[in-house]
C-alpha cells in the first residue's frame, strides 16, 4: 500500500493539471483523509482575474490565512498522523506571491508567511504534476469555471513556468515528477495503476514518470 511509506501526500501543479482529480483518486483508493483547496470560497480571486495588479495582495493574503488555518486544526487533531492527501502544498504559496505581487507588495506577503510557515507539517512525498501550457489552457477552458473564464493564456505560461522553477529547488520532501500530458490518472485504470506501481517502487528523493504520447 501507498501509505506504509507515505502517511501525508500532496499532488501539486499549476490551474488546469489535473491534481485535485489525482488527490481524490489516491485518496479513494487509500481510504485517505482529504485537504482540499477551496479556491471558490476566496472572494477577491474572480476579482483578481479582472484586475491583477489591484487585487492580487487580499487574495493572496485570504488564501495564506485559509490554509494556515486549515493546517493548524489538523496539526491539532494530529490528522497527519493518519492517511492524508492534500491537492495543495502550503509552500507554494509563495510562488504565486512572487509571480503576482510588486516588490513592495512581496516583501509585506514574505514577513507574514515566514512568521507562518514554521507551523505548517511538511509532506512525506509530494506528486508534482506538469502539462504543457497549451494543454493547461485547454483543460481550463473545457472545465470552464466561471472565476478562472478571464484567466488569459500568458498567465497560465508563466505559471507553468514559476512551478518548473519553484519544484526544480524544493528539497523540503521527496518529490515524484509526473509529466501528465498521455496520462488520465482519474479515468484510465491504466494510468492510474502505473502512477501507483512507480511509486511504490520510490526510492530516491526525486523521480520522474513520462509517458510519450502513441
Amino acid at each position: 500500500m501507498l501509505f506504509d511509506k507515505y502517511r501525508y501526500v500532496v499532488v501539486e501543479g499549476p490551474i488546469g493539471v489535473g491534481k485535485t482529480s489525482l488527490a481524490r483518486k489516491l485518496a479513494a483508493y487509500c481510504a485517505a483523509t482529504t485537504l482540499f483547496e477551496k479556491p471558490e470560497a476566496n472572494p477577491f480571486l474572480p476579482r483578481f482575474y479582472q484586475d491583477p495588479a489591484r487585487y492580487a495582495l487580499p487574495t493572496q493574503l485570504f488564501f495564506l490565512f485559509q490554509r494556515i488555518e486549515e493546517m493548524r486544526q489538523l496539526a491539532q487533531q494530529k490528522l497527519f498522523q493518519v492517511n492524508t492527501v492534500s491537492d495543495y502544498l502550503f509552500a507554494k504559496d509563495e510562488l504565486f506571491a512572487r509571480l503576482n505581487l510588486n516588490d513592495d507588495e512581496f516583501m509585506l506577503y514574505q514577513n507574514v508567511f515566514r512568521n507562518l510557515a514554521g507551523q505548517v507539517p511538511k509532506p512525506d512525498l509530494v506528486i508534482y504534476l506538469q502539462a504543457a501550457p497549451e494543454t493547461l489552457i485547454e483543460r481550463v477552458q473545457r472545465r470552464a469555471n466561471s472565476y478562472e473564464r478571464p484567466i488569459s493564456d500568458a498567465y497560465l505560461g508563466r505559471l507553468a513556468q514559476a512551478y518548473s522553477e519553484f519544484f526544480y529547488h524544493y528539497d523540503a520532501a521527496p518529490v515524484f515528477v509526473v509529466n501528465s500530458e498521455h496520462l488520465n490518472f482519474a479515468d484510465n485504470p491504466d494510468d492510474f495503476a502505473l502512477l501507483l506501481d512507480r511509486l511504490r517502487a520510490m526510492r530516491g528523493p526525486r523521480e520522474f514518470l513520462n509517458v510519450s504520447g502513441s
